[in-house]
């Protein structure tokens, strides 16, 4: 349930594998090739060999990924482990032996070099892994890399698991507060204790927590919003033995840890390999697009000079993920001396109160008068002024879908779901760009981005994008 070490642990045993495997088909072709006197059937140059080997390991490796290998019930079970790891290596020969036969390229100098490549494959893929599994757990056991948990609770729940977790043989996490009466904290144990939580966000600071797990709810829901709410303003993870059904309203997995029934509670679904499956997708897109956005990029840039002299670009600060401040990059479409000011201040100093008071409403407005000419005006009509936002992208501050950035002064709009919106990594594009834009109210604007960031999905940024290039070509909503 708390798996961000399993994670890491998962990752760790790719590469050993990648490692191991390439090092069976390595030695396996210096012993028959180099030690072994009898002639071979096919001479099969060494670097083809060994590319030969580099390009099957991966499909090997995706054998492995079918049966589990990477799933903590299976590696943390060495009987399970090991079987897997022969039944896994039984596969990946047979798969590389029909490639072989199906191809018709010759793979292996001789019949032994595929049998040297089996056995040894299993020998050090297993080997390794079990080194890899003591190394991690070692440090774990030793607090390093172990998750930091906080427990809060009032009833003998807390008492049992904490205990429990204290047993736990790899260490992979570990409790370093407890907030709740001090007799439940169990004998003996080291860990921090606070009777209330007032103060559970600087508690929360001070221990460096990552996952805080609540063990009963209290009967006053306010008790249960205020942990809930003080959890999502430090952006950790929230996990309770479940007792209040009003926090089943929200992402969540049901499962069990230490034999606990428990419910991990998220803000959004874009988390763990959902948010690194998104990260990698935003750079495929950039990085294939860009014979596309490249030239573009650069002759709006060139016009700018010609026709808007001063500054090509304009870093505006906003809030990123988890409120961290972020220069989000524009085409400067407004004249110099208004650039980079507080809008309602400008409007003033023009005498248009009635446009400062749009604006306060809105965060929008028709007919700026602070756009430079024709050319700001297009790059404000075709929303190419923000281009420049893909180098935000490629640099992680942004990804190609999400809520858009916004300024610090807007968080007020948001009041308590502000810590929703800052959950996930603001974007290009999002549900309100393509719902609306400009011509939606900001409130309505906002409701979309609070749902975008509940309800995400793969298939719901997939229709985004497509819906924004629509949106862009016919300009709509854009001001």
């Amino acid at each position: 349930m708390f798996n961000r070490a399993h994670r890491f642990l998962a990752v760790v045993l790719f590469v050993v594998d990648f490692f191991a495997l390439t090092g069976a088909f390595g030695i396996a072709y210096i012993l028959r090739v180099y030690y072994d006197s009898r002639p071979l059937l096919e001479d099969v140059p060494r670097l083809d060999y060994l590319w030969s080997a580099v390009m099957l390991v991966p499909v090997w490796i995706a054998v492995f990924f079918s049966l589990g290998l990477y799933r903590s019930r299976v590696y943390l079970k060495h009987g399970v482990e090991f079987l897997q790891v022969v039944w896994g290596c039984f596969l990946g020969i047979l798969l590389v032996i029909g490639l072989e036969y199906i191809t018709g390229q010759v793979i292996f100098p001789a019949r032994l070099v595929m049998i040297y490549v089996f056995v040894l494959a299993i020998f050090f893929v297993y080997i390794g892994r079990e080194v890899a599994q003591f190394v991690s757990f070692w440090l774990m056991r030793r607090r390093y890399g172990s998750v930091r948990m906080l427990v809060v609770g009032d009833n003998e729940v807390a008492t049992h698991f904490i205990e429990r977790v204290a047993l736990k043989e790899e260490g992979s996490v570990r409790v370093v507060a407890f907030v709740g009466p001090k007799n439940l904290l169990p004998l003996m144990s080291k860990v921090k204790h606070y009777a209330t939580y007032d103060n559970l966000e600087e508690i929360i600071r001070l221990h460096k927590v990552q996952v805080v797990v609540q063990t009963g709810s209290r009967d006053n829901g306010s008790h249960n919003r205020a942990i809930l709410s003080a959890v999502e303003s430090k952006h950790v993870r929230y996990c309770f033995i479940p007792g209040e059904p009003e926090f089943y309203s929200r992402t969540n997995i049901v499962g069990t840890f230490l034999d606990f029934p428990i419910v991990t509670v998220s803000q959004t679904p874009l988390v763990g390999v959902q948010m690194t499956l998104k990260r990698i997708f935003d750079l495929v897109v950039v990085l294939l697009a860009a014979p596309l956005w490249g030239p573009v990029l650069l002759l709006l840039a060139l016009m700018q000079k010609i026709f808007n002299p001063g500054p090509v670009f304009f870093g505006q600060e906003r809030l990123g993920k988890y409120g961290k401040k972020i220069k989000v990059l524009k085409f400067r479409s407004m004249w110099q001396k208004y650039s980079g000011k507080d809008p309602a201040k400008v409007f003033h100093q023009m005498g248009r109160d009635d446009l400062a008071k749009t604006y306060a409403k809105d965060r929008k407005i028709d007919n700026d008068p602070r756009i430079a000419g024709w050319f700001g005006a297009f790059l404000r009509k075709s929303s190419m002024d923000e281009l420049p936002q893909i180098l935000n992208v490629l640099r992680g501050e942004m990804s190609l879908v999400g809520p858009r950035p916004i300024i610090p002064d807007e968080l007020d709009f948001y009041k308590t779901k502000a810590p929703l919106l800052l959950s996930v990594t603001p974007g290009l594009t999002g549900l309100a760009s393509v719902s609306g834009r400009s011509d939606l109210p900001f409130t309505q604007r906002a409701s979309l981005e609070l749902y975008y960031a509940s309800n995400w999905t793969f298939t719901m940024d997939i229709k985004i994008l497509w819906s924004t290039v629509w949106v862009v070509l016919k300009g709509k909503g854009s001001k």
